[in-house]
Parts: C-alpha cells; structure tokens; sequence
C-alpha cells in the first residue's frame, strides 16, 4: 500500500508556531503516514551553485526554520504519524552532537522518526558554516560510521580519519534499535553504491518514471550484490510542486500541474516502485488553508488510487 507523507510547514510564510501544529493535528487525523522536514542555513545572493529545482532558489527559503527543533514540535503536536528529514544536511554536522540531537527526537516521538541525510548542493553554505566541500562524501560516511557506533552503545573508542571518541558510556539510545530508518538522498553512482551497501533506502526526488525505475533497480541490485534483501530497502519520492488550475504540458509535471496531473505522477511513481511519496505544497499553496485544502485533494486521490 502506497504511503502518503508531506512537507510540514516550516519555511516561508508557514512558519508560525499555531499554523504548524494545526496543520499537523489536522492531515494526522485525514490519515497522512508522515510529515518531514528539510534543511536550508541560508540563500546566498549569488550563487556559485545552480539550484537542482532548475531556475533561482525559492524565496521562501530565505525563512527557515531549524529542522531538529521542528521535528522536536512536530513530535509534541502529533500521536501518530511518524517524523522524517528530507533531508538532512549530515555534513554540515558534527556527529556526536547529530547522534544526540536525533535520538532525542525519536525518545520524544516515542519512535516515529525517519533520517533522511543528502550532501547538499551548495558550496556557498558549506563555507559559511566551515566545513571543507571537497570530500563531503567521505565526510558522509565518517558520519554514519559514528553513528552507528554511538548507537550500538558500546562505550569503546572510536577512531577515524577525522573524529575521534574516547572510551565514554553515551547511553541515551533511539526508542528503534538498533537505529532510526537511515535514508539517503542522491543520485550519483556513489551515492547509490552507498545506499545499497548500507542505509536503510532512497530518499529520492521527482524523476521520469523510466528513470526512476532504473534508479530503484539500480539501488536493489547493489544491496543483492552486498548480501542484503533489496526487498527491505525503502524508496520515497519528493516532489515540490507548483499547482496549476489548468492542465499543464507532460513535459512540465510533475514540477508544475493540476492536483491530478500530479497525483497520476505519484501512482506511477509507486508502480516503479516508490514506496510513500512525499508532496511539499509550501511553494504553490498562499496561505494556511489552502495548504490543508491541498493536503485534503491529495490524500482523497492519492488513497482512492
């Protein structure tokens, strides 16, 4: 059964405290699977990097809201439906400190939280934060390394090639064990070596359906090749779209389209084999009911498709 998640308001004009906790309380109850949050530090205004949406970044984004912090809202807002990052700059983070900040939420939540880690796309944020953008690959998997450490519980050592634990007990442990579903973002052959190697699924974005089948295939196979079930590994599917009243050229959606136009787009996207699909409606939707009213035509498709 295909799962229905959304972006949780948390930047542009969504970013008022009662709006984000109406609006969470409200799709929990029409029976969304999930809310999710995503990561911005700042907008530069002049980028070195193109936007991967294609044309100029969002205005919106230049009023974000700290992803650990409104997940940690989300998780006091809600009873059921469970929290993800889509996604989380892991780089930009210092892992123990991430380890923490995550396990926390999942304690708060009760145990509803998905991690979704990408690298990013601009460089101007990563110097700006100071944290090298050559090797921010290596840097990725350094961090999951930690992780995975801190989680397992055991209070020995860790050494690596750029941070180092001392023998110590950290023993406030995530309520899922051994670990929060881990999501990765991406589509370089590196990227998706890495998630069939040895994260928990895809974190993925809107692509035609042809190459998005390739891509999940490609994802499965790599986890076959490392002795592990392809089957277990998720795959959830972002669009962002921009609504339009009229129907739209093919060729646009579903970054632009009618509600149908894009619901069609994610049933097929579920056929290729996405398992929850995930529709942030902050860059078309004006104001907060119309975000709910959105939210409401999308589930109503979607759930009937």
């Amino acid at each position: 059964m295909l799962k229905i998640g959304l972006g949780a308001p948390q930047y542009g004009t969504f970013t008022d405290p009662t709006v984000i906790s109406q609006f969470a309380a409200t799709v929990e109850a029409i029976g969304f699977d999930s809310l999710w949050v995503g990561d911005r530090a700042l907008v530069p205004t002049e980028p070195r990097d193109s936007y991967p949406g294609g044309g100029p970044l969002p205005e919106a984004y230049r009023t974000f809201l700290d992803p650990v912090v409104t997940l940690s809202f989300l998780a006091h807002a809600t009873r059921r439906i469970r929290l993800g990052t889509s996604t989380l700059n892991a780089p930009f983070y210092s892992p123990l400190l991430l380890a923490r900040s995550l396990t926390s939420v999942d304690i708060l939540s009760q145990g509803r939280l998905d991690i979704g880690f990408g690298l990013g796309w601009s460089s101007d944020e990563y110097e700006a934060i100071g944290v090298p953008w050559k090797g921010r690959g290596a840097r990725l998997e350094e961090i999951l390394d930690v992780l995975d450490h801190v989680w397992s519980g055991t209070p020995a050592a860790y050494e690596g090639a750029r941070w180092q634990l001392p023998s110590a007990h950290v023993e406030t442990f995530p309520v899922q064990r051994p670990r929060p579903p881990v999501l990765l973002g991406g589509f370089t052959p590196a990227t998706l070596e890495r998630i069939g190697r040895r994260a928990d699924g895809w974190a993925g974005a809107a692509l035609p359906v042809p190459r998005l089948t390739h891509v999940i295939g490609q994802i499965r196979q790599i986890a076959e090749a490392n002795g592990r079930d392809p089957e277990a590994l998720r795959t959830v599917v972002r669009v962002n779209p921009v609504l339009t009243s009229e129907t739209a050229a093919d060729d646009g959606v579903p970054r632009r389209g009618t509600v149908a136009q894009v619901s069609d787009y994610l049933l097929a996207a579920h056929e290729a084999g996405a398992d929850e699909v995930l529709i942030d409606l902050q860059q078309t939707a004006r104001n907060a009911e119309e975000l709910t009213d959105l939210a409401h035509r999308f589930h109503t498709r979607l759930s009937k498709g």
